[in-house]
């Protein structure tokens, strides 16, 4: 692994200076699967179409998560979880992540040279789902961080088998027109299974020479509310070194994580995943309030990064269905798609209580699209 100062500062140590990837093609060990057209997507209506009708490539039949980032090149890249292929596909047929680059007439998945996960297992099978993204711009081409957190199987074949274990990041150094390279990835802390502890990563944003990261966390008798949400910041040219980090904790940033304040508190609280993004001076977090087990997406604003937030709109009802065991959750919204003035696209993740019906049609786990207006 490169040093990260080295990784974030010196455009020289990974693309010429002229921005450049050395031989006009696509950066070595990752590859992009056949494109799939898009350019007959011009709204949310089109898109869920799209989504929920298209059989897929064999590299991509099904995923939730869906974070997206928009590129300098007027791309979108977007990166999912637990990610289904077809049984057509030479490679896994199960991976805990991957992604999708988006223009605008054009679809593709990005493929690493083993055709596995786009950040990799580690090698005692404990695997990364993203949570958030962001980009800092550099001449030709984009720094991508990915915060993720670590996943490990207990051993069932359900769709709740499994216990996290603390977050990680990864940073993807995407040339003008090229394809995404992974250039570093690096787990935050020991692995602990521990709700109470904050899920850094869970949303990002870049603002002011500042990369914004939030963490979410709930004590373990609370498992049936929403989350918390606090705040860090860090340069971008030291993300990956956690003791550079500050915290807000309700008056100044300082560097004691434990003093971080709680900007939405746990009950009736966002979901362990969320977005927060800056829109004309104003600052939105957007969640489904109470988790997988809610009914609301909503709508929290604040007039800067650190707040404070206010409950401001609950505009669309996406509640999980008992009944027909379909479950909705992790709203994301997504600024850069599809864009009007004071709305924001919004995607949330479905899947299925029982996960024989999602391998038999994996359309069923794909993320559904919604556009909503921004409170005032």
């Amino acid at each position: 692994m490169l040093p990260v100062g080295m990784l974030l500062v010196g455009t020289a140590l990974l693309v010429p200076q002229d921005g450049t990837t050395g031989g006009g093609g696509d950066v070595p060990g990752a590859t992009r699967t056949r494109c799939v057209d898009v350019s007959t997507v011009r709204s949310v209506a089109d898109l869920n179409r799209f989504v929920t009708r298209l059989r897929g490539d064999p590299a991509f039949t099904g995923g939730d998560v869906g974070a997206s980032v928009a590129l300098q090149d007027d791309r979108q890249l977007f990166f999912f979880g637990d990610t289904l292929r077809d049984p057509s596909f030479a490679g896994p047929q199960f991976v805990r992540n991957s992604a999708l680059l988006v223009s605008p007439t054009c679809v593709s998945v990005v493929l690493p040279a083993d055709d596995g996960a786009v950040v990799p297992d580690r090698d005692d099978g404990v695997g990364y789902w993203p949570m958030s993204v962001a980009r800092v711009e550099r001449p030709g081409y984009d720094l991508v961080g990915v915060a993720l957190q670590r996943v490990r199987s207990t051993g069932g074949g359900g769709v709740f088998d499994f216990e996290v274990l603390g977050p990680a990041l990864a940073v993807f150094l995407v040339p003008r027109g090229g394809v995404p390279q992974l250039v570093a990835q690096q787990d935050l802390g020991p692995d602990r299974v521990d709700v109470a502890a904050p899920m850094w990563g869970a949303a990002t944003a870049v603002d002011g020479g500042w990369v914004y990261v939030y963490g979410t966390a709930r004590a373990p008798q609370q498992a049936y509310s929403g989350f918390s949400l606090r705040v860090a910041r860090v340069r971008p040219d030291q993300l990956l070194h956690t003791d550079r980090w500050q915290y807000w904790d309700g008056a100044a940033w300082q560097s004691d994580p434990d003093a971080a304040a709680v900007l939405i508190g746990a009950q009736g609280g966002v979901s362990q995943t969320l977005s927060v993004f800056e829109q004309r001076g104003r600052w939105f977090a957007i969640s489904k309030q109470n988790d997988v087990l809610g009914r609301d997406l909503a709508i929290w604003t604040a007039p800067g990064p650190s707040g404070p937030f206010r409950l401001a709109a609950q505009p669309v009802a996406i509640p999980s269905d008992a009944a027909t065991g379909t479950l909705r959750y992790l709203p994301l919204a997504h600024p850069d798609l599809l864009p009007r003035p004071g709305t924001v696209v919004v995607s949330y993740s479905q899947n299925d209580t029982d996960f024989g019906d999602v391998l038999d049609d994996p359309r069923l786990y794909r993320p559904r699209f919604v556009r909503v207006a921004l409170p005032r």
